[in-house]
């Protein structure tokens, strides 16, 4: 059965761009494990609002477990914690 999450991201103060290539780097191994980027936004990040939106799918629990513990996006773990000051992960339904 299918996954499709949305994921909010803010940026540490100044980091923005840092946050975007983090993102570009490790999305990239999406589809190497079963997955599908289908939507990225960004906003301007005022208020408290979250600097990008991700919209993406996997094939499987397992498939989004093995992007997770991918030692790639694992070994940029320094990089994230640089740059993202904050994650929301959620499950969601996608229509259309």
């Amino acid at each position: 059965m299918s996954i499709s999450l949305c994921c909010l991201l803010w940026a540490r103060p100044g980091q923005e761009e840092g946050l975007r290539t983090y993102e570009n780097r490790v999305l990239t191994l999406i589809t190497e494990h079963g997955g599908r980027v289908v939507q990225r936004a960004r906003t301007d990040g005022s208020g408290d609002q979250p600097v990008e939106i991700q919209l993406f799918t996997f094939d499987s629990q397992a498939a989004l477990d093995g992007y997770m513990n991918d030692e790639r996006r694992l070994a940029l773990a320094d990089e994230r914690d640089r740059v993202v000051a904050r994650t929301e992960l959620m499950h969601v339904t996608l229509d259309g």
